[in-house]
């Protein structure tokens, strides 16, 4: 260690050389072994103006200003220090030289940290200065070793211990150096900032077998029992030197495979599967293990283990054959496309054998069956029926798989010939129906009224429901305008707007009905009359015959009267038919079997009075009569007497 007689008056004569204020020189850090004893350089100046009446000095620890108690190291006036510095501190130096090196002996771990000094020149010239010295206390040597150790390349392991102590030098030797290839030891002396280090310098080319070796720096006090030691572990850095991985495998689809790949290298490699030229998997360690669970055709072809660091590379290769059925389709993303465009789909596929490709909307066969990896299915000029799911489904022996993809039809609104005007009980009902893809917007116009109805609108009872591509809208009027019913719908959205009028056809059906109603009603009251006769007539004639002859065949009359009430009822369906606006005109619903004919009214009186006379007119012998009547009775309750009018 360089002498403090030496240095310090070299600083003195430059410090006097310059500006003369409250300055201090002292290392920025220093270290020592604990349990020896560390000297920390020092020098102060002061302003030229001050006259001292005495120079005093003060060393604290850990803070500079005295207004926060920090523990005293050293103080010249008296000997009162902090408890753990006690008998361990004396000056080196002398103060009025400006000299305040000071020596700490017995040094302990918790001694390490910020050592202030304050100059103390009598009256109010006393200054605590904000330099300070770091004192760092070490329990083992210092190993340097090079961030990268590196196989057969020179490697240079330096051991360092501080020699700040002027009372003791240390020894420094290395052990555990068997099996190093000619290793060569030498001593080093480094002194910076006044401050000392000792080195031993080990020499020697690691190999990979040199990886994880321990080495140990050991530091002896001669004369007294303070001896200190580190170990080391060598971190040697080597390319992969083997790669090992399984032989070639043949498996079946949907089992389990294990793919292993055991690599020595320092550090350890980054592993590498390739399947062909695709990365599959990528890890870091000596060793790796790739499982295929549920392996797929796809996964079949030469796999690759490659590993490599920093260092260098290796790899091997074997082949996985994989027996498999169709794997799922690759098709298109689902599509929206406007009415009128050429639409492309493609479908690919793997499979052993090659598969047969098929396409399905939604569930028909729609194209021809093809061996082959990949179909391409062409919709020139797609209408709006093109809209749909469209499946592609892939065969072969050991199985079949399929995907979907939607298209949607986007198209310009088409009016429906459901859209109308119908009369209701309270007033006119409109409803415009339409079908378009994206929903259009629909909106009513009374061009009388000079009024557009909407859904913004609540007067007329604006109503709108869209199920899937077909919206419908209504609105209610109250009342047939006086000028005529004039209603126009418009319908649009982005690709189009339409424009029609809604016909009130009810009121033509309606008209209709009661005028087909009005005749067929004639028709058959015509009828009726005409069957009575027929029957009134028939029973005269078997009156003259005998009444025996009448009573031995009871049952007759009912039975040619029940024939009468069918072809009665078969009219009377078919008059329903013409017209459904015909049961307007009937008085009251019929309650029977609804099998039966319908009711019938509206006959004038004459007619009534016509019938009465004709039924009134039958004569039966009492007998004949009673039968007929008890026939009547059964028969005609759930039919004839319906017949009847107001």
């Amino acid at each position: 260690m360089w002498s403090l007689e030496f240095i310090l008056p070299v600083l003195l004569v430059i410090l006097k050389g310059s500006l003369a204020q409250w300055t201090v020189w002292m290392p920025k850090d220093i270290s020592t072994m604990r349990n020896s004893c560390v000297v920390i350089p020092c020098t102060f100046m002061y302003p030229s103006s001050v006259r001292p009446y005495g120079v005093h000095g003060i060393w604290y620890f850990g803070q500079p200003y005295p207004e926060l108690y920090p523990p005293v190291v050293f103080k010249s006036r008296t000997e009162i220090v902090h408890e753990s510095f006690k008998g361990r501190t004396k000056l080196l130096g002398d103060l009025k030289l400006r000299n305040c090196t000071l020596q700490i002996s017995n040094i302990g771990m918790e001694h390490s940290g910020k050592y202030y000094f304050r100059a103390d020149l009598g009256s109010s010239n006393v200054y605590t200065y904000p330099d300070f010295s770091e004192v760092k206390v070490l329990d083992q040597p210092i190993i340097n070793v090079p961030e990268e150790v590196v196989s057969d390349s020179p490697l240079d392991v330096t051991c360092y211990v501080p020699d700040n102590c002027p009372d003791m030098t240390p020894e420094m030797k290395w052990f555990n150096i068997e099996g190093l290839e000619n290793p060569e030891i030498s001593s080093d002396y480094v002194e910076d900032s006044n401050t000392a280090v000792m080195a031993a310098v080990l020499s020697f080319t690691p190999s990979y077998f040199h990886n994880g070796k321990v080495l140990g720096c050991k530091v002896h006090y001669p004369n007294t029992s303070l001896s200190y030691e580190r170990l080391i572990s060598l971190d040697v850095k080597y390319a992969p030197r083997e790669v090992e991985v399984n032989q070639s495998l043949e498996v079946m689809e949907g089992s389990t495979v294990y793919l292993s790949c055991t690599v020595d290298s320092n550090p350890a490699p980054r592993i590498t599967w390739l399947q062909e030229d695709t990365l599959v998997w990528e890890e870091t360690g000596q060793n790796s293990t790739l499982v295929l669970m549920e392996i797929q055709p796809s996964q079949e072809g030469l796999y690759t283990c490659i590993a490599d660091n920093d260092y260098g590379s290796r790899n091997q290769s074997f082949y996985l054959a994989v027996k498999f059925p169709p794997r799922e389709p690759s098709v298109n993303s689902s599509l929206t496309v406007l009415e009128g465009s050429s639409v492309v789909l493609h479908c690919s596929t793997e499979g052993n054998p090659v598969p047969t490709l098929t396409w399905f909307k939604d569930g028909a066969l729609i194209s021809n069956i093809v061996a082959s990896d990949l179909s391409i299915l062409e919709i020139p000029n797609i209408s709006y029926e093109g809209d749909g799911e469209y499946r592609c489904l892939a065969e072969n022996e050991h199985g079949r798989a399929s995907s979907s993809v939607n298209i949607t039809v986007e198209y310009a609104p088409v009016f429906l010939p459901e859209s109308k005007c119908t009369l209701i009980r309270d007033g006119i009902q409109c409803e415009c129906i339409a079908s378009a893809n994206p929903e259009p917007a629909i909106q009513f116009h009374l061009p009388d009224l000079n009024i557009t109805i909407n859904e913004t609108e609540s007067q007329f009872n604006y109503y709108s429901h869209t199920d899937g591509y077909m919206t419908t809208s209504m609105i209610k009027l109250k009342e047939k305008p006086s000028s005529g019913l004039h209603v126009l719908c418009t319908i649009s959205n982005m690709y189009g707007t339409e424009t029609v009028k809604l016909e009130l056809q009810q009121e033509k059906k309606f008209i209709l009905a009661v005028v087909i109603g009005a005749i067929g009603g004639v028709v058959v009251i015509a009828f009726i009359i005409a069957a009575v006769r027929y029957i009134s007539h028939s029973n005269q004639k078997e009156n003259v015959t005998g009444s025996a002859s009448f009573s031995q065949q009871p049952e007759n009359p009912p039975m040619l009267y029940s024939s009468v009430k069918h072809n009665l009822r078969k009219k009377v369906i078919k008059t329903e038919l013409l017209g459904t606006k015909f049961n307007s005109i009937l008085e009251e619903p019929y309650m029977g079997d609804e099998s039966d004919y319908q009711n019938i009214g509206g006959l004038s009186e004459s007619d009534q009075r016509h019938d009465d006379v004709n039924y009134a007119s039958l004569d039966f012998s009492s007998s004949g009569r009673q039968a007929a009547e008890a026939s009547a009775q059964t028969d005609s309750g759930s039919d004839y007497t319906e017949i009847k009018t107001k």
